[in-house]
């Protein structure tokens, strides 16, 4: 079929993407858990994303106590917000993660068209994972990508 590509191959793409996300995550000014994100549409980069704090504010994802503040942005919903903002879409698409995705950000996921979510390491709530996979967006981990 056109635009097909071999499974191994998709697989060499799957971790070279990856790398990317962990490399784009290094940007962000958290402390506690840096996020990476970078969404691909028909073989092409077409946004990325880190966890961080609202244009405008200060880049302290944290207060002084080390909690997250509940304004920050995650990597994911970074990404997406910058597709919103352009002429392209995200139908079809597949997102790259570093961390798997929290509920709330599942449903930008599911809503925006992506098809597909390979990620790194597993997020403490599995929930989102879960509400993907019953919704039909295919899931692949890679948790051993340093290793290779």
């Amino acid at each position: 079929m056109h635009g097909e590509i071999s499974s191994e191959k998709q697989a060499r793409y799957d971790k070279a993407y990856l790398r990317l996300a962990q490399s784009w995550a290094e940007l962000s000014q958290c402390n506690r858990k840096k996020v990476g994100a970078i969404i691909v549409k028909d073989r092409m980069i077409i946004s990325d994303g880190y966890n961080g704090t609202p244009s405008g504010f200060p880049n302290a994802c944290e207060d002084e106590k080390g909690e997250t503040h509940w304004f920050v942005l995650h990597a994911e919903a970074n990404a997406i917000l910058k597709v919103a903002k352009s002429t392209n879409n995200m139908l079809g698409s597949t997102l790259y993660l570093t961390h798997s995705p929290c509920k709330d950000c599942s449903k930008l996921i599911l809503q925006a068209g992506i098809k597909r979510l390979v990620y790194q390491t597993a997020y403490k709530d599995m929930s989102g994972l879960h509400f993907l996979a019953d919704a039909g967006v295919e899931i692949c981990c890679l948790p051993n990508l340093e290793n290779e």
